[in-house]
């Protein structure tokens, strides 16, 4: 039985941000549970799919996998920060229309006129969020697994370019 130790800080209590340091966006996808049996019962494993972002047009996505929920967490998290890449924004919107796929997972989004919202679900709301885009339309067919989703996503998310940066390369020819 373990004795409960007060804090000087409330647990509601803000932690103080890094100067310097760019707000990150955490959200976890999804946690899989896996168990293996032996001879004692069953051994449960867990892996976790997060999303990470800075909500400026950087993004990334980390898959890990641990003996223990929070642990796996961490991993996914830490992967994620280390794997994150560089979007194409117009403002809170896509510049164009894009097709991502990874796998069986496909994703279309669809650039969307100011107030629409996200209209997107699960993973690929995560990863959009995370990268700030506000007003976007998405359609996601093939498979439903949630690594070919948010992968799917991030492939099409990459797959944007500008106007500016296509014009650019076509006038220096």
């Amino acid at each position: 039985m373990s004795i409960p130790v007060k804090n000087s800080t409330p647990a509601s209590a803000p932690v103080p941000a890094v100067p310097g340091a760019p707000e990150m966006i955490e959200k976890v996808v999804f946690i899989n549970r896996c168990a293996k049996v032996v001879k004692g019962g069953r051994r449960f494993s867990f892996s976790a799919l997060a999303v990470v972002g800075d909500q400026k047009g950087r993004v990334g996505i980390g898959y890990g996998k641990a003996n223990e929920v929070p642990d796996a967490i961490k991993k996914s998290t830490e992967h994620a920060r280390k794997s994150m890449v560089a979007v194409k924004l117009k403002g809170d919107t896509i510049p164009h229309e894009v097709f991502g796929t990874f796998d069986g997972g496909k994703v279309f989004l669809r650039p969307a006129s100011p107030g629409t919202g996200i209209i997107a679900g699960g993973g690929v709301r995560a990863v959009l969020e995370a990268a700030g885009i506000r007003n976007v339309l998405s359609k996601s067919m093939g498979s439903k697994n949630h690594i070919a989703v948010v992968q799917a996503t991030l492939n099409g998310l990459r797959k944007l370019r500008l106007a500016a940066d296509v014009h650019a390369l076509r006038s220096h020819t």
